[in-house]
């Protein structure tokens, strides 16, 4: 009943089936995936409503998960036998309601995608990538494993869906550059991890280069193939879902490749053309200043666009200074009246602690957003009673290293302003009352 194809953006009529190993059109430009909007309209908003609440969270297979529970919407050429599932999404909305307080804000939200399978949003994506490409293989495609380039997210997601799927997988890491935990992931889901001594856009033009040829059977999983962002856009979804079904006024997302922004707006377009939601958000994406070619953009009204070198930044996993999703996030962005903001190194490790300090525990790239969010309520952008959802890309335990640096004041480029290391005392009942007084008063 319900149909999908890639397409190419300068030509509709260019189409290819989701099945078919093809990445670029014939002019060169990403593709993108296409419903069939008017077989999805003969349901009414609130039919689909139903369906997707009566299926949210639940165990019959695969409709529980986050991304499946919107099969239809998503990915419907797949069978159920071929879907490979982690029960991703269904992440909790934290009220960050003492944070919000202490920064001017009564209705803050953190969207934390990082409580997923892998400890990030790229679940969302993985499981439609890998589940079409399992669906390929029962078809006789051969395609011998997946790969995809990466700065540490990804290729956690990659390994562990190929894993699960039983499909061989091969990861490119700029050498030295992603945190122990997400090296580790891929290490041990079996995947062939290839740390390059580059950065991640050095990894990207290789992998681009190995999958070029379809013929030798390694399928392309970066976020250029537009099946990822297919699972990515039920994240914007999925957030106004949770508010019964009410839009918020702002979402703030961080920025690397770019991906992510044009999923979220993808999201909720479709499901304003479907008549679910009768307004759409605002949306900021934040950027670390070290890696910032989107707001350079941002600051010329995207008038002019220059891939930049990257700078070390420890919100790595956005430390790309070549997005390739930069065209379709500039179009999201004027679609949603949007902004683009940029936090210092400083900005962002104060705001991941100022923010775990109220019980976030905040990824560095969620501290990016953190930092943009606190710079547009400063300057009067965000209103106090604006309802604002910030997604955490990440769970922060990933990113252990950049918590215990910070702490130690260790960390690159940053003297914390809400450090809280620990206190060596010896075995003595005085010492500790004395450290306890220092804190809390007699």
């Amino acid at each position: 009943m319900y149909h999908a194809w890639f397409a190419a953006q300068d030509d509709p009529n260019e189409r290819y089936p989701l099945t078919e190993v093809v990445y670029y059109s014939r002019s060169g430009g990403l593709l993108e995936v296409q419903h069939d909007m008017a077989a999805l309209a003969q349901r009414s908003p609130e039919e689909w409503k139903r369906l997707f609440d009566e299926r949210w969270m639940r165990t019959a297979w695969p409709y529980g998960s986050g991304v499946w529970g919107k099969k239809e919407w998503v990915c419907p050429i797949v069978s159920d036998d071929n879907v490979v599932s982690m029960f991703e999404g269904g992440t909790n909305l934290f009220w960050a309601e003492r944070f919000g307080r202490e920064i001017g804000l009564e209705d803050l939200w953190i969207k934390m995608c990082g409580n997923s399978h892998t400890g990030s949003f790229k679940d969302l994506g993985m499981t439609v990538l890998v589940s079409v490409v399992k669906q390929m293989i029962s078809e006789g495609k051969p395609i011998r494993a997946i790969a995809c380039a990466s700065t540490g997210d990804t290729s956690a997601a990659l390994a562990a869906y190929g894993a699960a799927a039983g499909i061989p997988t091969i990861v490119f890491l700029p050498k030295g550059k992603v945190s122990i935990a997400q090296l580790v992931q891929p290490v041990a889901h079996g995947a062939l991890v290839l740390a390059l001594d580059t950065d991640f856009d050095g990894c990207m033009r290789i992998v681009r280069e190995i999958t070029a040829n379809p013929d030798n059977g390694i399928y392309l999983a970066n976020s250029l193939n537009s099946l990822r962002v297919e699972g990515q856009k039920t994240v914007g979804i999925e957030i106004v879902q949770q508010f019964d079904w009410e839009v918020p006024d702002w979402i703030i997302i961080p920025g690397g490749n770019l991906g992510n922004t044009f999923a979220l707006g993808k999201g909720l377009l479709m499901m304003h053309e479907l008549g679910l939601i009768d307004r759409l958000p605002r949306i900021v994406t934040a950027q670390a200043a070290n890696a910032n070619p989107l707001y350079r953009s941002y600051l010329t009204g995207f008038r002019e666009y220059e891939p930049i070198k990257a700078q070390p930044t420890a919100a790595s996993a956005i430390q790309i200074g070549d997005p390739v999703s930069i065209n379709r996030a500039i179009s999201i962005l004027k679609r949603f009246n949007g902004i683009v903001e940029q936090a210092t190194e400083q900005e962002l490790a104060d705001a991941a602690a100022r923010a775990d300090r109220t019980g976030a525990y905040a990824c560095p790239h969620t501290g990016v957003a953190l930092a943009a969010l606190i710079k547009l309520v400063e300057r009067g952008e965000i209103k106090r009673s604006d309802r604002v959802v910030v997604i955490s890309t990440a769970h922060g335990l990933k990113f252990s290293r950049f918590k215990v640096e910070y702490h130690e004041g260790t960390l690159r480029d940053v003297v914390g302003q809400y450090t809280n290391p620990p206190i060596e005392l010896p075995p003595d009942v005085d010492a500790v009352r004395r450290a306890i007084a220092q804190r809390f008063g007699d």
